[in-house]
């Protein structure tokens, strides 16, 4: 897949934008100290009033928070306020994507997914502002760099199948990218380095999940795979370990038949320590050493 041409990196003085496109905003706090480290980098938030906006669990009607995408005056950043649901829903409708950096994770991966499929670069899975201020200041020095256009230290994990593999880097949570299954918004994975985190899913949803990609072929051409944090991704049934699998078993067992290098426990996700990594850009995956790293 072709893209667009290159985000420009981010300088002192650019705006930014806030987008709750997902759940509404809960925690006033953590919006105020993730615009304060934004702001630290030299960057200027646009005054809004996200958090004073609500329809039902949402972050307003669909037609409101699709708004934070297409504004009458573009930025050179769109920070999503937070995750949840609800930005899938923007997908309804086409959404005229903005050039520039786009950032989130969680169910921020519909947008980010979508923005990607169709030609956009500048799709950083990445921490949301009410997460960025309790990340540690490896993560958010990390994300600085990134966005910065500075040169960002390589990320290590689990070997759990060697080799090594080069190819466009795509990141999603399991949960949100299997829901965009059969639609348009997924992206070209064919010799991907794809990359999954999820948070508060039992095994046996997990290797559900794993099971439909495998069914529907999305697993069959990549590169390679990797996975991240899946926090809480436990058994909630009082049962015995030989009654259940633990995840990283269903992990490990769902791709070690792909012929390719797999990778896991890399510090992306719902953790502290979520390292910002930007989807499409060229990345290899080195299998034998454990390491991803970004090669632009």
């Amino acid at each position: 897949m072709s893209l667009n041409a290159l985000t420009k990196p981010l300088k002192k003085g650019d705006e930014v934008v806030t987008v709750a496109a997902s759940s509404a905003i809960e925690d006033k706090t953590s919006l105020e100290k993730g615009i304060e480290v934004l702001e630290s980098w030299g960057l200027i938030s646009r005054p809004q009033e996200i958090e004073a906006r609500r329809w039902g669990y949402l972050a307003g009607n669909d037609e409101s928070r699709r708004k934070d995408l297409e504004p009458i005056e573009i930025a050179p950043l769109f920070a999503c306020a937070r995750g949840g649901w609800g930005a899938a829903r923007l997908l309804e409708s086409r959404i005229k994507w903005q050039p520039g950096w786009l950032l989130g994770f969680s169910d921020v991966t519909s947008l980010l997914w979508a923005r990607y499929a169709a030609g956009f670069d500048g799709c950083v899975h990445g921490p949301l502002i009410t997460t960025l201020g309790e990340e540690p200041p490896w993560s958010k020095e990390r994300l600085r760099k990134l966005l910065f256009g500075e040169p960002v230290p390589d990320l290590t994990g689990t070997t759990w199948r060697g080799g090594n593999c080069k190819g466009k880097l795509v990141v999603a949570n399991l949960t949100v990218a299997t829901h965009l299954l059969g639609t348009n918004y997924v992206p070209n994975l064919k010799g991907a380095i794809l990359l999954f985190e999820d948070v508060g899913e039992a095994p046996y949803r997990i290797d559900r999940m794993l099971t439909q990609w495998r069914l529907a072929g999305g697993l069959n051409d990549l590169a390679g795979i990797g996975f991240g944090e899946f926090k809480g991704c436990v058994e909630t049934e009082s049962i015995s370990d030989e009654e259940t699998f633990q995840v990283e078993q269903v992990l490990i067992e769902r791709t070690s038949d792909l012929g390719i290098p797999v990778i896991g426990n890399f510090p992306i996700g719902h953790c502290s320590g979520n390292a910002a990594l930007p989807i499409g850009r060229e990345a290899i995956l080195n299998g034998d050493l454990g390491r991803l790293s970004l090669s632009f």
